[in-house]
This record gives structure tokens, C-alpha cells and sequence, in this order.
């Protein structure tokens, strides 16, 4: 795959889509074939500990994902690759790729993802809706409550019509765990 060097672009698919944390320039919807959304990922540092791990997303083999693609200035791309590789690879539980995705407006493109590691210890394969909801109701890290990346994960794929059926079985099983610890 050829990078066009007058472009560079960020895919994001969970957190990423809510809080990039860095500027851009535009921001569009995208698909990505060959890997799919999934809450495969115990957290030790963001949302949870390793005492007690929190679950985020990754990419995982297989499949597509919608989510979205930033357009970052060139000048900034150093500082923005800087700033992911220390928001993303903190236990390096993520690999750094490049990888087609498609714009909404069908344009292809080319971005910087973060993939899970299979091999990596912190990956968590499949759970099941329960397994998942029981570690995210009552893990916290340092950038918040799991439930609070859940749930704002859940309203930005809404918002973009975008249906992961699974996340929000989870997202609901999780819910009634946390309203009960919290009654």
C-alpha cells in the first residue's frame, strides 16, 4: 500500500471518536475492512488497574468497523503521532498500523490505527455479555469509570448510526450492575 505523504489521517473507534485529544482539521465518517470493533482489552492504566482491569475497545481480526477518520495537519503529524503513541502504548497491548479506510464520501484513504495484540496478556478475547459487564460496572482508572467510556462510546456510535449490537448488550447488563452497586 502506497502512503500519500500529503495526507494524514487517524482512525478512531472507540474513545478516539469522543476524545481525540488532539487538533484536526476535519473529521469524517470511515469503514475499515479486515478488523472489527471489540471490547478485548483489559485496562490497567485509563480504566482500571491491574489489581482490578477495566475493558476497552480494540481492533480485532475480522470483519469491518465504522468509525471515524481525522484529517491532521502535516505540520502537526509529528506531535500527533507523539501524543498517540503515549496515549495508545502505554503497556503496548495496541501495534501501530497503517491501514486503508473508506470516507463516507467514498474517498479511500490511508490512517494510522491501533490494533490489539493477541498475544499480547492484557488481550481478553471473547467474553461473554456477562463477564464484560461484571468487570466494567466496577473498574476505574486514571482517566475515569469504565462505565463512563461505555457509555459515551454507546452515544457517539448512536449519534452516528452506527449499531454494535453486542457493546450494547453489554452496555446495558453493566448499567443494571452499576445502578445496583449504587442504589
Amino acid at each position: 500500500m502506497t502512503v500519500d505523504m500529503n495526507e494524514f489521517w487517524v482512525f478512531g473507534y472507540g474513545s478516539l471518536m469522543w476524545n481525540p485529544g488532539f487538533e484536526f482539521e476535519e473529521r469524517q465518517a470511515a469503514h475499515l475492512f479486515g478488523f472489527r470493533r471489540a471490547l478485548c482489552v483489559r485496562s490497567w492504566v485509563h480504566r482500571g488497574t491491574e489489581e482490578r482491569p477495566g475493558l476497552v475497545l480494540g481492533l480485532d481480526r475480522g470483519g469491518s468497523c465504522r468509525g471515524v477518520a481525522f484529517r491532521v495537519a502535516l505540520e502537526s503529524r509529528e506531535a500527533v503521532v507523539d501524543y498517540l503513541r503515549e496515549r495508545e502504548l502505554v503497556t503496548h497491548v495496541y501495534k501501530e498500523r497503517t491501514l486503508p479506510a473508506t470516507l463516507g464520501n467514498g474517498r479511500r484513504v490511508t490512517t494510522l490505527a491501533y490494533i490489539c495484540d493477541r498475544a499480547h496478556h492484557q488481550f481478553a478475547g471473547s467474553l461473554s455479555v456477562e463477564e464484560a459487564a461484571v468487570t466494567i460496572s466496577s473498574a476505574i482508572g486514571k482517566s475515569g469509570h469504565n462505565m463512563d467510556y461505555v457509555r459515551n462510546t454507546l452515544t457517539h456510535l448512536r449519534d452516528m448510526g452506527i449499531r454494535d449490537h453486542w457493546l450494547e448488550d453489554v452496555g446495558r447488563a453493566a448499567e443494571n450492575l452499576y445502578a445496583g452497586a449504587h442504589a
